[in-house]
Order: structure tokens, then C-alpha cells, then sequence
């Protein structure tokens, strides 16, 4: 049985063998930023938003070197990728300042659909919810069923896929569609700010415009 050990006696010593311990760095999960930065050469971004166009990779650590900031990936999937020159503390709380704004202004728009509605109007609904989700809000399509209609109800699940298929390339589905009672429903969250781009509309519309949760749509027609 080993000796417990007591104060009064000698402390073991340590074990010259065995690795270091509380000696690690935390990985950095920020942005690549100067040395860290991989690419040959960026597409660099001036302090004041000014493009300075492209250049390598060095050329531009020294640029920020002499400007007394850093230089901060902010674009790694871009061809080349973009950076900005700028203090990294700035950067970030830049960054936490957006985030908790998206935050707080997200909402969950819902756009209601029929099972026989004409394309040219489902269009229009599939605008309506693109411009919901370009501006960050979370979308709920509702497509709601008279009872005479749930004698055919693929064709109410053709109509809700078909909008989906339209608006996957701004957001990704939070669950297959469902049915709930006379209903469908299907959640549809945006993608990445910087990833996300209109089809349907040639420029944004209202940030804030209203939606569908207001509108019968049939919901208490009893046909």
C-alpha cells in the first residue's frame, strides 16, 4: 500500500517524462487572419471599405503591418479569398454587434398556400416568402385543405414540394412536410447571409412586410 502523503513530507516529484500539462492554447475559432491566412493571394478591402484589388498573400500581411492593423480573412470560399484590413478586436465586435441584431429582429413569416392554386400565384407567394428569407426570417408554409380537397391529397403535396424545390437555394428545410389536421405545414430556415441570392426577384422588397398569418385562406370553409 503506497504512503499517504503528509505535510510534512517531502512532495513527490514530478515526472519529467510525461507531457506538459495546461500548457495548450485554445484553437482560435475566429476568422484566419495575417500569418494564419493560407491562400497565395487575397482580394483585399481597405480600412474605410475602399477595394484595393488583388495582390499576395505577404504583400498585403506587410500592407497591414504598415497600417498598424490586421488582415482578417472574411471571405474564405471566394476565389481568391477576401480580406479586410482592420484592427481584429474592432472585427469582432463588429461582428457580435450584427449577430445580436439578426438575432433579435428574426421572425417567422408564414406564407399559406391552396392545393389548387394556379402557378401564376403560387409564383407570387414563392417571391413573397424568397424576400422573407433574403432578409433572414424563418418562413412557416401553411397549405390548408377544404374538405372536399382531402379526397386528392397528393395534390396539395405536389403544390407545397414544388415551392419548397423553388425556394431551395435560399434556405433549408427544418422537417418534411407534414400533415396536421386539414394542413401541411413545413418550416424553411435562410441560409447564411452571404450565401444567399435572389431567383424570383430582381431586387429585395419590403424587409418587413407583412405575411399570411392574418389571412382565412379557407381555413373555416366547411366545403
Amino acid at each position: 500500500m503506497p504512503t499517504p502523503y503528509r505535510p510534512n513530507s517531502p512532495r513527490p516529484k514530478p515526472n519529467k517524462s510525461a507531457p506538459p500539462r495546461g500548457n495548450f492554447r485554445k484553437e482560435d475559432k475566429g476568422p484566419k487572419r495575417n500569418d494564419r491566412i493560407r491562400a497565395t493571394e487575397v482580394r483585399v478591402i481597405s480600412p474605410k471599405g475602399d477595394m484595393l484589388g488583388v495582390m499576395q498573400t505577404a504583400r498585403a500581411i506587410e500592407l497591414a503591418r504598415e497600417l498598424g492593423v490586421d488582415l482578417i480573412e472574411i471571405a474564405a470560399t471566394a476565389v481568391p479569398p477576401v480580406c479586410k484590413l482592420m484592427e481584429y478586436g474592432k472585427y469582432l465586435y463588429e461582428e457580435a454587434k450584427k449577430h445580436k441584431h439578426q438575432k433579435a429582429t428574426t421572425k417567422v413569416k408564414e406564407v399559406k398556400l391552396r392545393p389548387r392554386i394556379d402557378v401564376h400565384d403560387l409564383m407570387i407567394k414563392v417571391r413573397r416568402a424568397e424576400n422573407f428569407l433574403y432578409h433572414g426570417h424563418k418562413v412557416k408554409l401553411l397549405l390548408q385543405y377544404r374538405y372536399r380537397e382531402l379526397e386528392h391529397p397528393e395534390i396539395g403535396v405536389d403544390t407545397i414540394t414544388r415551392a419548397i424545390n423553388e425556394l431551395s437555394h435560399i434556405c433549408t428545410r427544418d422537417n418534411e412536410p407534414k400533415r396536421s389536421g386539414r394542413a401541411i405545414v413545413v418550416g424553411l430556415t435562410p441560409v447564411q447571409q452571404n450565401k444567399r441570392k435572389l431567383v424570383h426577384n430582381e431586387m429585395p422588397g419590403d424587409e418587413d412586410g407583412e405575411d399570411d398569418s392574418s389571412v382565412d385562406n379557407g381555413e373555416n370553409d366547411a366545403e
